[in-house]
């Protein structure tokens, strides 16, 4: 089972105060990747005296620890989500702005033996992907 972000604030030593738990809470329970805006109006759902300010110094410390990972997905706004070890890609749909999280070892082949093919051991990628809906 994966560890929550707030069990992950605990074993790093990120102080949570009561406001930061039900914004840790919030975050790890989100199924999408969430922008601060979004991350504020579920927030405050639970606690109306958390400020847009705390959401966004919360989410930054969160990222500076490691714990969240932000992506700046082209022409949005940056969206957050948990740092977890399982690798994954991403399909935008730049009309709705949905995004599909995928693994595909062919791509995974394909990026290592780039790489290796210009000298190079590839030790991290990010591949997103942008598209819209093709109709039936």
């Amino acid at each position: 089972m994966n560890e929550t972000i707030e069990q992950k604030c605990i074993s790093k030593g990120v102080k949570l105060t009561e406001q930061r738990k039900i914004i840790a809470k919030v975050m790890s329970e989100a199924n999408d990747h969430p922008d601060v805006d979004e991350l504020y109006n579920r927030v405050s759902k639970i606690d109306s005296k958390i400020s847009i300010a705390t959401v966004y110094r919360t989410v930054k410390l969160f990222e500076e620890a490691g714990i969240v990972t932000k992506h700046d997905f082209k022409g949005g706004k940056a969206r957050y989500e948990e740092l977890n070890e399982s690798h994954h890609d991403h399909l935008i749909d730049i009309k709705t702005g949905e995004i599909i999280e995928f693994v595909d070892d062919e791509i995974e082949k394909l990026q290592k033996k780039v790489a290796e093919k210009y000298g190079y051991e590839l030790v991290d990628h990010k591949l997103e992907l942008y598209g819209v809906k093709k109709n039936k």
